[in-house]
């Protein structure tokens, strides 16, 4: 029993080790900020642009369908190769790895913001035209509070989508997490690589957690419905 424990301190402390060798050589600590940086811009443009694109569709229910389709067909493109195609646009570093993080994150903030939207009960609209209300307000006080909890599932979709396409971002020296996971495959430095990328993985699961909290939050708030 006492010969156990041992080998099980022993392959913990080796883990360990390993670890701070991978954090210092890779600078992880630098390569995170990084990356949350490029992760932060890429999501609240993403945020801004997806619920735009929904209110517009929503109030012209025209576009509704041609802007969806188009979304749709940017979120098909494999991920290397939206990265490759924005190259000669941005050039090489950080400025294509957001722009694609962005192309891929709008679909679902629109798609929900849109359904958020246009599928509030009726019963919510009624009451706010008894009261008074333009369409402009109920727009602002009814419609878009109660699709708020949707927004935020479209949101929390777009984190992990975001997360992902940071991480791809070292392919063309965008720098953050995905240039440690690079160093790691062209050194074949197994060590390198699942410390980075359980490092990124634990990212996306705390981010995605606060998401899902958000979320819940709003569900509470705000109630669901279909």
């Amino acid at each position: 029993m006492v010969g156990y424990l041992s080998e099980v301190v022993q392959i913990i402390n080796e883990i360990l080790t390993e670890v701070q060798r991978v954090w210092n050589t890779q600078l992880l600590s630098l390569r995170t900020l990084e990356h949350l940086y490029m992760f932060a811009i890429a999501l609240f443009v993403s945020i801004l642009a997806g619920v735009a694109v929904g209110v517009l569709i929503y109030r012209n229910p025209k576009l509704a369908d041609p802007v969806m389709n188009g979304l749709n067909v940017v979120e098909t493109i494999p991920d290397v190769a939206l990265l490759v195609l924005l190259l000669p646009i941005f050039g090489i570093g950080a400025g294509p790895t957001v722009a694609a993080s962005i192309l891929y994150s709008i679909l679902p903030i629109a798609r929900n913001t849109y359904t958020g939207l246009a599928n509030v009960p009726r019963e919510y609209i009624e009451i706010a035209e008894a009261l008074g209300l333009n369409p402009g307000e109920i727009l602002m006080r009814v419609r878009f509070p109660l699709a708020l909890p949707l927004i935020a599932a479209g949101i929390r979709i777009a984190v992990v989508f975001t997360m992902g396409v940071v991480t791809l971002g070292g392919l063309i020296a965008a720098g953050g997490l995905g240039a440690a996971l690079q160093n790691g495959i062209q050194l074949y430095d197994m060590g390198t690589i699942l410390v980075t990328g359980a490092w990124v993985g634990l990212l996306a699961v705390i981010l995605d957690g606060g998401a899902g909290v958000v979320e819940n939050r709003l569900k509470v708030r705000y109630g669901t419905w279909s």
